[in-house]
């Protein structure tokens, strides 16, 4: 039995306090992005596209239109804007910086909020130091993991590594594998690890050597490196970041190529930034 005032699980619900910090930060998120020269987009719930952003099309949410075509509700909204910015808008415009305020939703009943920004011709640097920006001015103080999915795309690729056992990150399976240097690769964990980088082959230590440039350009205080995390977004083809506060991940980003357009964007998870910022609040 369903009552009257019961919500799907993984649906959203905002009052009182909660509501106010989601205005609150949305506001200040729009306002400060603004000022930087990024122009406002808000993107079609339905979309034709949305199965080539996942590895897997399981979490999306399916219907069809009256042409009988599929179509699936927004689970993401990097691949969406990009194309509808740079084929649809075209001509139009001219500005190649744009940031969303908007719901996604996957499959069964998941809502997920999200503050994001895409830069047509962007860099890691950019929408790094705009995400922490973003972040600093809501009081959070989260940890950058940056890493380079062209890394675990090599070792499968050249090195016979399963990717299902890269995406389960099973570190045990990993340090198994028969390669003199991937104890060492796995290790990795800090900016100073990737100082001597003499014990991996040269296309390796090309990736590795990508992230230790944008570990001094970006010039954040509290940063990891994580060279095996596989990002499940299929767009992604090189750098990402992560930002995490109290194991929660507040914020993800990197560089990525879609239809041969190279652009940069992050999303903020609205949801994980408000229960960040109340948990503060608390303490």
């Amino acid at each position: 039995m369903i009552f009257e005032h019961e919500i799907p699980l993984g649906s959203k619900l905002y009052f009182g306090e909660s509501a106010k910090i989601k205005r609150e930060i949305e506001f200040t998120s729009a306002e400060l992005l603004d000022n930087l020269g990024f122009e406002e987009i808000v993107t079609p719930l339905f979309s034709y596209h949305q199965r080539e952003c996942f590895d897997s099309s399981k979490s999306l949410l399916r219907l069809n239109d009256e042409a009988n075509n599929e179509v699936t509700l927004r689970a993401d909204s990097t691949v969406d804007v990009v194309r509808i910015v740079t084929k649809r808008l075209g001509r139009s415009t001219e500005s190649k910086k744009w940031f969303y305020i908007q719901p996604t939703v996957t499959f069964p009943t998941h809502e997920q909020y999200q503050i994001g920004a895409e830069i047509i011709d962007g860099s890691f640097e950019e929408v790094a130091k705009t995400t922490t920006m973003l972040l600093s001015e809501m009081n959070a103080k989260p940890v950058m993991q940056i890493s380079n999915i062209a890394i675990p795309h090599l070792l499968n690729e050249k090195y016979g590594v399963s990717l299902e056992v890269l995406k389960s990150m099973n570190i045990e399976q990993i340090m198994a594998i028969d390669l003199p240097w991937i104890e060492q690769l796995v290790r990795i964990g800090t900016v100073d690890e990737l100082n001597d980088l003499s014990a991996f082959p040269d296309d390796i230590t090309i990736e590795l050597e990508k992230i230790k440039e944008v570990t001094q350009s970006v010039n954040y205080e509290n940063m990891v490196v994580s060279p095996l995390f596989y990002a499940k977004m299929r767009y992604y083809d090189s750098l990402t970041f992560r930002m995490f506060e109290d194991n929660m991940l507040l914020a993800m980003g990197g560089i990525y190529n879609i239809d041969g357009i190279e652009a940069a964007g992050f999303a903020l998870y609205t949801d994980e930034c408000i229960s960040n910022k109340m948990n503060n609040e608390v303490k």
